[in-house]
């Protein structure tokens, strides 16, 4: 490893991360001097957040460098770790495919194989370039699908792949609302991402889910009549999330509650009655809006700060590190800083029974110089979960990649007649044939012939 650890963010343009990342780069001490290069399709946006970046590390004295590239093989040369926080299509075509589908009778926000398509597609064309230019670079997959496109990298190439979420901080949420202490807190969440659940939650050494239990006879209650989201994502603690522990026995945590059960998603009313106002959780179409809002303010902010020489970027974006692993996991790796991290990797050490070492898994594991080292959890997840869950999501993964690698229409066909809201089978194949007609679709549509 050199002595200047240089690391590329792809999708450089999202304000929110990059800051964060720059923040937290310009406040871990072993990472002052790195070199950042930013690469984004949008010269603009790219141009933006690179000054901001620049006159960020000069006020907190980080001696950070930068470039930025619209060229993604020039932002890979020399690479030591690469952050993958792209979207190809990003929210506006989310919502245009969430309207085409209500038309059809399914009620969602999901981007489904079709959407995922564009994604793959970029990540694993990151990840073979990467096999070119820097072979020995650590690629961080910072975007969703973690869970399929890290399992599709780490079949597909020989890159070393660690896929990141911070859903798993929705255990903070459960022991800030029952007045414990986080710092006293120990807890295991082991799944696939974005299906975790709560298998260890000690309270300075002792079973917390009593505490939970009393809560929610004594308080929960109160708190699912007067309770009134403030953030789009505040359904850890909601009466959806509560029925979910009560009908498996675990808390599911973080984004696990927007994909448990379809009959707590059927339409909007029945969202708010499950996830509480305003929203009904942030998978709806008062949602929604509301989160794509809050990035274009920050991009806003961005724009006014990057217009007044005089603004202190400090002052705007604050001096506290993010929640984020990103760089602590370069700081582990790169300068030896050990520390237990939750991160997506494959099933090579068995942290979850019954699942092949090509699948990747979300669970604890120690990192250090010598790279990712997976925890098995001391409380395995339960055969309920597993078999109603986990296992049909592994499923589902496995259905979504046969069909982007095959481009077999079959499977996207079977996926959308997987679905609990599909009535017909005519109504699963104009579903198909209007996503695939949808503009913006052209090159998926060629590719599932």
């Amino acid at each position: 490893m050199p002595a200047t650890t240089s690391i590329t963010v792809i999708g450089a343009g999202s304000a929110t991360f990059s800051l964060g990342l720059v923040k937290d780069l310009c406040l871990t001490e072993n990472l002052k001097g790195a070199h950042v290069a930013f690469m984004d399709i949008d010269a603009g946006r790219l141009a933006n957040i690179t000054r901001l970046a620049e006159r960020y590390s000069r006020e907190l004295g980080a001696d950070l460098t930068f470039r930025s590239t619209t060229d993604r093989e020039s932002a890979l040369a020399g690479a030591d770790f690469v952050i993958n926080t792209a979207d190809v299509k990003g929210h506006h075509h989310a919502r245009r495919v969430r309207e085409l589908a209500s038309a059809h009778g399914y009620y969602y926000y999901g981007s489904g194989i079709i959407g995922h398509y564009y994604n793959f597609s970029l990540m694993l064309g990151i990840a073979r370039d990467m096999e070119r230019i820097c072979p020995d670079a650590w690629l961080i997959q910072s975007g969703n699908p973690v869970f399929d496109g890290t399992t599709l990298m780490t079949r597909q190439t020989k890159v070393k792949v660690i896929g990141l979420c911070h859903g798993h901080y929705g255990y903070l949420e459960v022991a800030r609302r029952l007045g414990l202490d986080p710092t006293r807190v120990t807890w295991e969440a082991p799944g696939v991402n974005h299906a975790i659940w709560l298998t260890t939650f000690l309270h300075d050494g002792e079973d917390a889910y009593p505490v939970l239990d009393e809560w929610i006879r004594a308080e929960g209650p109160r708190f699912w009549e007067t309770h009134v989201a403030q953030r789009t994502h505040d359904i850890q603690m909601s009466r959806g999330v509560i029925d979910m522990y009560k009908l498996y026995g675990l808390m599911p945590i973080g984004d696990t509650p927007r994909l448990v059960g379809w009959w707590y998603h059927t339409d909007p009313d029945t969202k708010l009655r499950w996830f509480g106002p305003p929203w009904g959780g942030p998978d709806t179409e008062s949602a929604r809006p509301v989160h794509v809002q809050q990035l274009t303010e920050r991009l806003a902010q961005v724009d006014a700060v990057l217009k007044d020489d005089a603004a202190q970027v400090t002052s705007v974006f604050g001096r506290e590190r993010t929640r984020e692993q990103q760089v602590p996991i370069i700081d582990a790796i790169a300068n030896g800083v050990a520390g237990c991290f939750q991160v997506n990797v494959p099933n090579t050490a068995g942290v979850l029974k019954g699942v092949a070492e090509d699948v990747v898994v979300e669970g604890q594991a120690w990192i250090d110089r010598s790279g990712v080292h997976p925890m098995r959890p001391v409380r395995p997840l339960p055969a309920r979960i597993f078999r109603e869950e986990v296992s049909p999501k592994i499923d589902e993964m496995e259905r979504g990649l046969e069909a982007y690698l095959t481009g077999d229409r079959r499977l996207v066909l079977l996926d959308i007649l997987a679905d609990a809201r599909t009535r017909s089978r005519e109504q699963a194949e104009g579903m198909l044939n209007a996503l695939l007609a949808m503009p913006g679709h052209e090159e998926a549509a060629s590719h599932f012939r």
